[in-house]
């Protein structure tokens, strides 16, 4: 080949190698960088990238890319290292990811079909179109520690003590300020016993002491009214969060049903996983 043909065939190269390659002529599977053998692609740039906070997707694309491309050389680089000392934890803490991702997949494909319009109109339909109306409860409480300072509260509302006073100097949780004022709620709303004895009081009425896990409370009911059905735009994220956990729940039950499921934890004390789990650290 002549000098200046030889010359020619070079300056071409170059300028190939210098062109920017068209979209068409790459893949998920095009080889960008290469690790002790083993290869990084675009694929891998792309799956990096889908899980980057929402902040670095503004970058230049120039530095986004760069950056993942650098980000994945240096995990590969440690990786292989990784692999080489291995223990019984690693490998199981990989299969446990795996395992994660994978059910992700499938329940990120059953929450996408979960929600349309008609099923959160008839989501709707069935929670208040059709539904018995709920009494609300305008009430405000008096939170102590004992029931000996219940008792002695109760006895000094039954003297005429007012309520919002007592609620501002005595009560012991954050409603204290407003006079123990908890506004309006359903009785779903609230906790057992607390919901029954609000239950059986009249507007103007005071109740208690009851317990709940909180401490002891006296409780004083202002109003009552029957809930006003809330128009669908008002509940529609409520609605779809609902439709969405109903069908990760469904989707989970029937893998499980449809699958060969034996377990063998006869005699094992439910300790064990602390316990091997203090010994791996």
């Amino acid at each position: 080949m002549a000098f200046g043909t030889r010359l020619l065939a070079a300056g071409a190269i170059a300028l190939a190698l210098a062109t920017p390659l068209r979209a068409a002529d790459l893949s998920a599977d095009t080889v960008v960088a290469t690790v002790n053998g083993t290869d990084i692609t675009l694929g891998q740039m792309v799956a990096l990238r889908a899980g980057l906070p929402e902040g670095y997707l503004v970058l230049p694309d120039d530095i986004l890319f760069d950056g993942i491309l650098q980000q994945l050389i240096q995990q590969l680089a440690l990786a292989q290292i990784a692999e080489k000392q291995l223990t019984p934890f690693d490998v199981d803490m990989l299969e446990v990811q795996r395992l994660n991702y994978l059910a992700s997949v499938m329940l990120d494909a059953a929450v996408a079909n979960s929600v349309s319009d008609e099923k959160v109109q008839a989501a709707y339909d069935a929670q208040y179109l059709n539904a018995a109306p709920v009494r609300e409860y305008n009430a405000a409480h008096i939170l102590v520690a004992t029931e000996e300072e219940a008792k002695a509260i109760r006895a000094e509302l039954d003297a005429g003590g007012d309520f919002a006073a007592i609620a501002r100097e005595k009560s012991t949780d954050g409603a204290a300020a407003a006079g123990g004022d908890l506004g309006w709620f359903a009785l779903d709303q609230m906790v057992e016993p607390f919901a029954a004895a609000v239950a059986q009081l009249e507007a103007g009425q005071i109740g208690g002491p009851v317990q709940t896990e909180y401490g002891w409370h006296l409780i004083k009911v202002s109003e009552t009214r029957l809930a006003e059905v809330p128009a669908l735009d008002m509940v529609r994220n409520d609605l779809e969060n609902t439709l969405q956990m109903n069908a990760v729940q469904e989707r989970l039950d029937q893998a499980v049903a449809e699958a060969q499921v034996t377990q063998a934890t006869d005699g094992i004390d439910k300790a064990i996983l602390k316990d091997l789990a203090q010994s791996a650290e």
